[in-house]
């Protein structure tokens, strides 16, 4: 059980230093379907801050859609054009305390007894006044974003763990993006709005160096 357990530890270690924020990629490769949706599960069971999964993941494979995107997504022109799979995580607006959707969430997901509901959306209540989370809209939608880079960090490594590279990207103008996915229709009624882009596939080449980092006494203090 032992060596099991540093065997894991030492694949985890590897992925990391394996997947590198990839700049290019080879368009002739391409994930297979059942490899994406394990990446996609990585994110759909990321955790969420009261439980709120306020995301929604928006895989373009579409070449049309992408050739429209990259006038607002400066950042990942590259990655549009060769990337094997590309992702919007989109960020929920709404996701105060009393909202349908949390409600929902409690009640059809979780699957909480109504008085138990009850209870629970008083603390959620508590905890979203205490973090002025519902000072204004962009505060709340500010905290849902938060939430998407979870599920983003899950998928990244989770695709590097089987040798699938990826690229994590806020490289866009966000009123454009979000106008134009809300007239292709891929923002519900409004109830989003874009927080990240990844781009997976494999590398076309390697890293020019390799991967460098502060050391572990630099970043972290014991208390």
């Amino acid at each position: 059980m032992e060596n099991q357990k540093e065997q894991i530890k030492q694949q985890v270690l590897d992925a990391f230093r394996f997947r590198h924020a990839t700049k290019l990629y080879d368009a002739t490769k391409l994930i297979s379907e059942e490899d994406f949706e394990y990446i996609l599960e990585a994110g759909r069971l990321s955790p969420s801050s009261l439980g709120s999964e306020p995301w929604k993941f928006l895989v373009i494979q579409d070449p049309a859609m992408r050739d429209k995107l990259m006038p607002v997504c400066s950042g990942a022109v590259e990655k549009l054009r060769t990337a094997s799979h590309f992702v919007i995580l989109l960020a929920r607006k709404n996701v105060r305390y009393d909202s349908e959707y949390m409600i929902s969430q409690m009640k059809d997901v979780q699957q909480m007894p109504e008085a138990v509901i009850e209870t629970v959306t008083g603390h959620y209540q508590s905890f979203q006044e205490m973090n002025h989370l519902l000072d204004n809209e962009r505060t709340l939608s500010d905290w849902s974003s938060k939430q998407t880079y979870i599920a983003l960090g899950n998928m990244l490594t989770a695709a590097a763990l089987i040798g699938i590279d990826s690229t994590p990207m806020e490289g866009f103008n966000a009123a454009e993006l979000e106008k134009l996915l809300a007239e292709e229709g891929l923002l519900g009624d409004g109830e989003f709005r874009p927080a990240v882009l990844a781009a997976f596939g494999y590398r076309k080449e390697e890293p020019r160096r390799p991967k460098t980092r502060r050391s572990l006494e630099e970043i972290v203090e014991w208390i």
